[in-house]
């Protein structure tokens, strides 16, 4: 099973800040990550990016990288009304189906107005106390959901069906 985390804060510092102890935590093996992500977007609206370089740890799993790609895409993006297809939307539904529903992507978008930011974090493991220690001087709201291994399996099948 693994974590899905977005935790919002007021500005992209604060964010990034978070996102160095996110790593740290992660070699110190406080958490494994599957993916991790500062989301921020500017005075304009425009989102930006980034993201760790490959490390071994987070290229084991062999759906990661498909699996994190579509999470990342259908929590922050949302496809314009109209132009979703028969397997973007199946996507969608699959996601539903893991327990991450409209609800939960919305609030991770109202999270990300002009000037905000936000860490993403996938895991498959995460030490509650020690990562919460460790972040949680940092503030910003936090939310949470769990996806299945199953679940995780069954969206990186249908990704790859869908290509």
């Amino acid at each position: 099973m693994s974590e899905l985390i977005v935790i919002g804060y007021d500005g992209p510092s604060v964010a990034r800040e978070a996102f160095k102890t996110v790593q740290r935590l992660d070699r110190e093996s406080v958490v494994d990550l599957t993916g991790l992500a500062v989301v921020s977007v500017d005075q304009d609206g425009e989102t930006h990016v980034d993201t760790p370089g490959k490390s071994e740890k987070t290229a084991k799993s062999a759906t990661a990288g498909a699996l994190w790609g579509l999470v990342f895409g259908m929590l922050i993006l949302s496809p314009a009304t109209g132009l979703v297809g028969a397997a973007i939307g199946g996507l969608f539904g699959k996601l539903s189906q893991m327990g991450v529903d409209a609800t939960f992507r919305e609030k991770v978008r109202s999270l990300l107005g002009p000037g905000s930011a936000a860490v993403v974090i996938m895991a498959s493991r995460i030490a509650d106390d020690e990562f919460t220690a460790a972040i949680g001087s940092y503030g910003g709201e936090v939310l949470k959901t769990s996806l299945a291994e199953q679940d995780e399996k069954d969206l990186a099948a249908q990704l790859a069906g869908s290509q």
